[in-house]
């Protein structure tokens, strides 16, 4: 009997995964990046790489995206996002990334060739800046601090 063994999940669907950070001030203003290489904001992360966890991913995203080494809190939200247009399905984590005493502003170094920069911003600001689906999944990321918990998505919206 070999003692070689398969892998079995080889053929399994693979699904991208990114993960980002819930990081507010003290006023509850939200911190978004904005990228270079798209129209809208995002907050900072990004994609979860081959032999990497989501919690990982967070942390290193955090340091290349804004300078700052933060250890992530709790998990916030889990949301799974259908296929669209020139993109998979996939699942999308958020981690609490805390609140930034204003001293710490002024450590951001955002890369230029990736970031035109960074604002932290309220409700109706982040709306304006952010697409719909990314919107829903902060209101609920910032619904998720407040309470205590975590919740999961489908598509932005609050399964459980």
């Amino acid at each position: 009997m070999p003692s070689e063994r398969r892998d079995v999940t080889a053929g399994m669907p693979r699904k991208r995964m990114a993960a980002g950070l819930l990081i507010t001030d003290a006023d509850e203003r939200v911190l978004l990046v904005e990228p270079v290489y798209k129209a809208s904001w995002e907050i900072p992360g990004g994609c979860v790489e081959a032999d990497e966890s989501p919690y990982q991913a967070a942390i290193r995203e955090c340091r290349e995206e804004l300078g700052l080494d933060l250890a992530p809190g709790r998990l916030l939200v889990v949301d799974w996002v259908p296929a669209r247009a020139g993109r998979a399905e996939g699942v999308m984590v958020v981690f609490d990334g805390g609140t930034l005493e204003p001293r710490v502003h002024e450590r951001i170094v955002v890369p230029p060739g990736e970031l035109k920069g960074w604002a932290f911003s309220d409700p109706p600001e982040a709306a304006q800046r952010l697409p719909p689906l990314l919107t829903r999944r902060i209101t609920e990321a910032l619904n998720a601090r407040a309470d205590g918990c975590s919740y999961y998505l489908e598509d932005g919206v609050r399964v459980t």
